[in-house]
């Protein structure tokens, strides 16, 4: 299909690693982005379908964007038995094939660290969502101390090749609150626990509304 981004390894393995971070603390998570959404709902990079089992019955409509096939297949699957309505679509998030202020609600879920053009993805977000419609993100984030921020840049030199384009050092709150968003909350934690380094640690739990 055109336009699709295939990573047939990263799409075979991320299944079964976010199944594992579900059980320590990541289906939490996904439960607090949810909490309260409601009407119609876009979630770009929505990878095999991890949320959808999270949204609320308050939410009348979910349009899934999913560019990897593997990934898609795997999103359809979960559609089928989603509490809500579900559609999943091709597409990717700096180009999105949508009316203009056509949705209540954007979801960001594990997904702007590899998108091509974050900025870009984040005007097109702001653009399909209606006037005081929110940004919903669970993102993982840059470092807040130089030392952390070093560590994340050398590591992206090779994370981005393990893992379907992901870069560890973005700065995608601050990004968020550049690009015609008023931030309403957010929390911050490092996730998941480990004794060892993880450049992925620092991430972000946040409500945005389009200005």
């Amino acid at each position: 299909m055109a336009g699709d981004l295939r990573h047939p390894i990263f799409a075979r393995l991320y299944p079964r690693m976010d199944a594992a971070t579900a059980r320590i603390g990541g289906a939490a998570h996904r439960d607090e982005l949810l909490d309260g959404a409601s009407g119609r709902v876009l979630e770009i990079g929505a990878g095999y379908g991890a949320n959808f089992a999270h949204y609320p019955k308050t939410v009348g409509e979910v349009v899934a964007l999913e560019p990897e096939p593997t990934l898609r297949r795997r999103a359809e699957e979960a559609a089928a038995v989603a509490p809500v309505p579900v559609t999943v679509r091709a597409g990717v998030a700096e180009d999105l094939d949508l009316d203009d202020a056509s949705f209540d609600v954007a979801v960001a879920s594990l997904v702007l660290c590899s998108v091509r053009n974050p900025v870009r993805a984040l005007a097109e977000i702001r653009r399909v969502l209606r006037p005081g419609g929110e940004l919903r993100y669970y993102e993982h984030v840059r470092h807040r101390d130089p030392g952390g921020v070093r560590f994340q840049r050398y590591a992206d030199l090779v994370w981005p090749y393990l893992a379907a384009g992901c870069r560890s050092s973005r700065p995608t709150d601050e990004w968020i609150a550049r690009s015609g968003f008023t931030v309403l909350r957010e929390r911050r934690f490092s996730f998941p626990p480990s004794r060892l380094p993880n450049p992925a640690a620092p991430h972000v739990i946040g409500v945005a509304v389009r200005d």
